[in-house]
């Protein structure tokens, strides 16, 4: 089970490493004076973050227009997919390759 967040004591709007084992990240998103815990990026997965595929996953998701910071969509799109960053890993379910011999 995850752990319960206090979205009173989060920062708004700074991405952390989130407490559900189904999810990579968390963030309290603020926007407009609402404010809303988002859980983004499945965890169970390897992913290729290759120049290549982010600019796969940057045009298939519409990355480039205008999102409301109060979607999990924007900040798959800002977080975990911009240029640079993530070195490129393992596209095997888990995220862990298997060693050849």
């Amino acid at each position: 089970m995850a752990k319960k967040l206090d979205k009173k004591k989060m920062p708004c709007n700074k991405p952390r490493k989130s407490p559900n084992p189904k999810k990579k990240k968390v963030v309290k998103a603020c926007e407009g004076g609402k404010e809303k815990i988002i859980h983004y990026g499945a965890a169970g997965y390897g992913h290729n973050y290759s120049p290549a595929a982010r600019k796969s996953f940057r045009a298939r998701h519409g990355c480039d227009k205008k999102k409301s910071k109060l979607s999990a969509s924007y900040w798959a799109c800002k977080d975990l997919w911009t240029s640079g960053g993530k070195k490129k890993t393992t596209g095997t379910k888990g995220g862990v390759a298997k060693k050849k011999r």
